[in-house]
């Protein structure tokens, strides 16, 4: 399945982290936020993308356009234009992408609905391009699937921002450090989406995904819920960043599944 990933926020709570690049070009390692959404949909067979692009869109471009020169050795002979050969050290191979400028300040609706020629199939995956999880992505196309409805998000808990404690007759029991949350659910991303979804969406650059199209369909019980207790992580605070970064560095990241 086509996976479409919205890139083009602009991420102004990280402060200097996307005064020079987009959010979703922001590392995490050696590796942007991007490179690790994309690998873990690889992971699980969808390596065709199509890139939702807006502020700083270049950046992203120039990336994908250089990549085999920086992720591979590279052979050359100087003054031979055509000789240039990778020898392939990148675990990218086979991906295909579409990087498509759907505007500066344009809402993440009318950035879907702009890249509707391009999707191919019936049915399409979609996430936004500052969140990780560990969600399985073989078992959520096919509760999409089973379901027969429009569109499937994915809930999951929140991080929760501070220790969570169980206090039993006034003795704290269990002490987690900033745990997943066990009360409420929200929107995680990790959409699957039947095509018919470019019937509630506008080219209006004020179209906002979660706003008028996620109520309408909702409404006309459209809209089904993939339930994800596991791990689940967006990256709007450089706080949150440091989170995802300390997991990636000391091996304990839940998306590296590959």
């Amino acid at each position: 399945m086509q996976v479409v990933i919205l890139c083009g926020g602009r991420g102004s709570r990280l402060g200097p982290e996307t005064e020079i690049r987009p959010k979703p070009m922001v590392q995490i390692g050696e590796r942007p936020i991007l490179w690790h959404i994309m690998r873990y949909y690889a992971h699980f067979g969808h390596t065709d993308f199509i890139l939702c692009l807006g502020y700083k869109g270049e950046i992203i471009k120039n990336y994908f356009l250089n990549f085999e020169v920086l992720q591979n050795d590279v052979t050359l002979e100087l003054g031979k234009p055509g000789t240039v050969s990778y020898q392939s050290n990148h675990d990218a191979r086979g991906w295909k992408l579409t990087l498509a400028d759907t505007g500066l300040d344009t809402y993440t609706g009318a950035r879907v609905k702009r890249v509707e020629r391009y999707i191919e199939g019936d049915d399409f995956l979609l996430t936004y391009g500052d969140g990780l999880s560990s969600v399985d992505l073989a078992r959520l196309v096919d509760f999409h699937r089973s379901h027969g409805r429009i569109a499937t998000v994915t809930a999951v808990h929140p991080p929760a921002r501070f220790g969570e404690l169980q206090i039993d007759d006034g003795c704290v029991t269990r002490f987690s450090e900033k745990p997943q949350t066990s009360a409420g659910m929200i929107n995680g991303g990790f959409f699957v989406f039947s095509r018919k979804i470019f019937e509630y969406l506008s080219d209006d650059e004020t179209s906002a995904l979660e706003h008028k199209p996620m109520v309408r369909l909702a409404g006309e019980e459209q809209l089904m819920a993939y339930e994800h207790p596991g791990f689940w992580q967006c990256v709007d605070t450089v706080r949150e960043l440091d989170v995802l970064r300390g997991l990636w560095a000391g091996g304990e990241a839940p998306w590296k599944v590959w």
